[in-house]
């Protein structure tokens, strides 16, 4: 066989999936990652070095001149992270970009934690517990390894191994970074990443349902914007949250809207 180490995981999956087939298959095939976790920073890496080197997919917002605003929202994520509560903080890099487009309403986490932030999502939002709720959303999905889970899906496990040992023919890695951006999540999925937000945010002073205001706010809207296009509905997501919340006993409150609003000034 050409990848003997493939062959192995793939065995390895297998053999956990039969093992647990007495409990639940289902939940049994969303818990198996036929990826490791630094298989996920490899991909990650290569993923954000094509973003870096494709302006005209991703118009990234330049550090020079942007320094408060990236110093801004990048102390935002760190106090999401430094909740303690985010599975491989010291693993993955969890770097903040901005992307420069003020038409899309939309954030993206790659596996091993690269956030992007549209501008568009940055202007759209009200305070800063909403931004941090989205953020909190995007850095569940790498936390949790949904990513890798879906790409797999989309692409198989085959050429994304190619990816990961560096033998991918030309455009594969290209077609996994704008595949990112529309990357469908399951309901299931899509619970777990919101209730993440809220967790994460529950060990801050912030209101810890920040999320639920992006999605208040999206009602009434004439155009779903490409958040709510790759992230399925799973349910009341508002209601959930706010339920998650009272739940968690989270007592914070902070919002920050007129710093916020100084930020967006900027952009």
């Amino acid at each position: 066989m050409k990848h003997p180490f493939l062959f192995k995981t793939l065995i390895s999956g297998l053999v956990i999936i039969l093992a647990l087939g007495a409990c639940d298959v289902k939940k049994a095939s969303q818990s198996v990652n036929f990826f490791s976790v630094q298989d996920e920073i490899t991909l990650g890496k290569q993923v954000e070095q094509e973003i870096a080197g494709d302006p005209k997919q991703f118009p990234l917002l330049p550090e020079k001149g942007n320094e408060e605003v990236y110093q801004y929202v990048r102390g935002l994520a760190q106090k999401i992270l430094n909740t303690g509560k985010v599975a491989y903080k010291n693993e993955f890099a969890w770097e903040v970009k901005i992307i420069k487009d003020d038409k899309t309403l939309n954030a993206f986490c790659t596996p091993g934690g690269y956030i992007y932030v549209y501008t568009g999502l940055i202007k759209f939002l009200d305070s800063e517990d909403q931004l941090m709720g989205v953020m909190g959303h995007e850095i569940a999905h790498a936390a949790l390894r949904h990513s890798t889970r879906n790409l797999t899906k989309l692409y198989g496990i085959q050429m994304l191994y190619q990816v990961i040992t560096g033998k991918a023919e030309p455009g594969m890695l290209e077609q996994i970074a704008i595949g990112l951006v529309s990357l469908k999540f399951s309901r299931d999925h899509e619970t777990e990443a919101d209730e993440s937000s809220v967790q994460y945010l529950c060990g801050t002073t912030y209101n810890a349902d920040g999320a639920a205001g992006f999605f208040k706010k999206m009602e009434g809207q004439p155009t779903p914007p490409a958040f709510l296009s790759t992230h399925p509905d799973p349910g009341n997501r508002v209601v959930n949250m706010e339920k998650k919340k009272a739940e968690l006993g989270c007592k914070g409150t902070m919002t920050n809207q007129s710093a916020y609003e100084k930020i967006k000034a900027k952009l």
